[in-house]
């Protein structure tokens, strides 16, 4: 397990905790109210039986700006499936924007994939989630994708399960597509953007704060929400005076 966590300090730059895992974290710089962390991975991830788990908790009033150094690999498997677990909570008034890179489902993977987040009164996140079916030239393998986000109360913000699987693709998800692309905000509703419309990604206006963009596609550079992440993210940063 990856522990990250992040608190304010009476003077100076906010405390960044690190515990490391098979995914290691380093702290890039951190200021007053935040921190930008860099996640890399430790070795060859996620093979056969691998249980990877990252665990983040950003404290009242602070800022996270959390990057992925490279894409994640679940490799083929000799039958066992892989897990990869995530657990975020956000104090109240924290902001946590993941810039997270493509997940790589291989041919012949099987992995599970559970991230859940609590938001306290006016924290928020937002997370760039790209899910890749197969490298290149292959169908890809087997995912379970969970996605449950709450607020203090429990009371949900966002509830999604998947199921995708190259050998077997499921109707009205990614067709004859390969990627699903999504940028992801919760507990703040962002700002239209130019994409938002019949030309654009599809934009789904949630009944609590947030919203989430995405689009399918047969590659990650053709998923045309770069632009998205880019808008919304460094709202969510200027907003909470990061920097």
């Amino acid at each position: 397990m990856t522990r990250i966590s992040i608190l304010r300090a009476e003077r100076g730059p906010v405390r960044v905790a690190i515990t490391p895992g098979l995914l290691q974290a380093r702290t890039i710089e951190r200021h007053a109210t935040g921190a930008q962390v860099a996640l890399v991975a430790g070795g060859a991830t996620l093979v056969g039986g691998d249980h990877l788990g990252v665990d983040v908790h950003v404290g009242a009033r602070c800022t996270l700006d959390l990057e992925d150094v490279g894409g994640m690999v679940a490799y083929p498997t000799d039958g066992r499936r892989s897990r990869f677990d995530v657990r975020i909570r956000l104090d109240r008034g924290a902001t946590l924007v993941w810039r997270a890179h493509p997940f790589v489902i291989a041919a012949g993977a099987a992995v599970d994939r559970d991230m859940t987040a609590t938001l306290d009164d006016g924290a928020a996140l937002c997370l760039r989630e790209t899910l890749v079916l197969g490298r290149t030239g292959e169908r890809g393998g087997q995912i379970r994708n969970r996605l449950h986000v709450r607020d203090a109360e429990a009371s949900p913000l966002h509830l999604e399960d998947l199921e995708l699987s190259g050998d077997s693709p499921a109707a009205g998800v990614l067709g004859p597509h390969r990627v699903l692309d999504s940028v992801i905000q919760l507990g703040r509703r962002p700002a239209a953007t130019a994409e938002d419309g019949p030309a654009g990604p599809v934009m789904l206006h949630l009944d609590a704060p947030g919203a989430i963009a995405r689009t399918v596609a047969d590659a990650t550079h053709r998923t045309g929400l770069d632009g998205v992440f880019a808008q919304w993210s460094e709202e969510l940063l200027t907003d909470s005076g990061f920097g």
